[in-house]
């Protein structure tokens, strides 16, 4: 049997050219997908770092110096240690609960940024349900926690996660009218569309002048939703130790302090998106006319910086809470959100809606 030995080459490179193809396609599949999330990482180091900082000047102390220049390393050397601290389990608790826990909640949040428009073509996911998306996947987060206190066995913990399922709920209803509002005065619940409809009036046009109720609520509710204080009752030392993490050690630990600055920064990003007017530059005393017609890589370069700008410009509002205020007591908590947000936040949906009947 005689064997051509050039089409035996031209197989070998024909499968080897094939193989070649599917590496890199796989390649430009992951790109899309790890770029964010590194980006979402760094960002998380960042607020933690400013956090500190910013702690350290409200207490008149010396924040973090040591770590890198100015302590900029610090939390990625505190996330370096619990990466390597030993992971214990609860000898008499669920450990499949136990385990899994920490990971709904940090998913669920990092799913939250597949609808949040960096710039008109830096978003994941242009949905025509965006926001409505935000608040279904947000709801998933308090079920981990629910999940990880009972998989704890601990009556503590157990009752942690209680507080945070009754928390999340509470707020979750009155944050949901102010999204309403925002869409009803864009005719789009696309995250895009709200920030182009407010691009249209300028800096005037920006949803904080035109929905300051919406405005307040959304804050407080958030606030709650983040669990920072005066909204931590889910983790009060005080009474529960640290609630739902009462068990947890190493990288589990570490997860559920990820997945709170993972939900504070996406908060940030949903006010910059839903009242700052997103990406748009429209500042009365900055007068770049053209900014926003320009194309090219620049432009979307300028309109992340912009978002981020603005996003980590509201942070100093629920940083400086966390260290001005006292916590609040459980009954006050949920007195708060169901006596005074709720009515408060359906009276705004309904002058919105009857603006909008007259106006048409």
């Amino acid at each position: 049997m005689i064997i051509d030995t050039t089409e035996v080459k031209a197989i070998n490179s024909f499968s080897r050219s094939e193989s070649l193809n599917e590496v890199y396609g796989l390649i430009w599949l992951l790109v899309p997908i790890f770029t964010p999330v590194s980006g979402i990482t760094l960002g998380v180091l960042v607020i933690v770092w400013l956090e500190r900082e910013i702690s350290a000047g409200i207490q008149q102390r010396i924040g973090p110096e040591y770590a890198g220049p100015l302590g900029i390393l610090q939390a990625l050397a505190d996330g370096t240690k619990l990466l390597f601290k030993e992971d214990l389990l609860p000898s008499r608790g669920d450990i499949r609960l136990f385990s899994i826990g920490p990971s709904i909640a940090v998913i669920s949040i990092l799913l939250s940024y597949s609808v949040i428009p960096f710039d008109h073509h830096f978003v994941l996911a242009d949905l025509s349900i965006g926001v409505s998306l935000w608040i279904a996947i947000s709801s998933i987060a308090p079920i981990g926690l629910l999940m990880s206190g009972y998989g704890s066995n601990n009556k503590y913990s157990f009752s942690g996660g209680l507080r945070a399922a009754a928390q999340s709920i509470s707020y979750e209803i009155p944050l949901t009218p102010c999204v309403l509002s925002i869409s009803l005065l864009s005719n789009s619940s696309s995250t895009v569309d709200i920030v182009e409809a407010q691009s249209k009036y300028g800096f005037w046009g920006w949803n904080l002048w035109r929905q300051p109720i919406g405005f307040m609520v959304f804050i407080i509710s958030s606030l709650a939703e983040c669990e920072r204080l005066p909204f931590d009752l889910p983790e009060a030392e005080e009474e529960l130790i640290a609630g739902y993490q009462t068990e947890y050690s190493g990288i589990k630990s570490g997860l559920f302090y990820v997945a709170s600055y993972l939900n504070l920064l996406v908060s940030s990003l949903f006010v910059t998106v839903l009242y700052l007017g997103g990406w748009n530059l429209s500042l009365p005393y900055i007068f770049i006319p053209e900014l926003n017609k320009m194309g090219g890589v620049f432009a979307t370069t300028m309109g992340i910086l912009i978002t981020l700008a603005k996003a980590y410009f509201f942070l100093f509002i629920p940083i400086t809470t966390r260290w001005t205020l006292p916590r609040m007591r459980m009954d006050q908590l949920l007195n708060l959100g169901w006596k005074f947000l709720l009515p408060i936040s359906l009276g705004n949906l309904l002058l919105t809606t009857s603006s909008q009947l007259v106006s048409l």
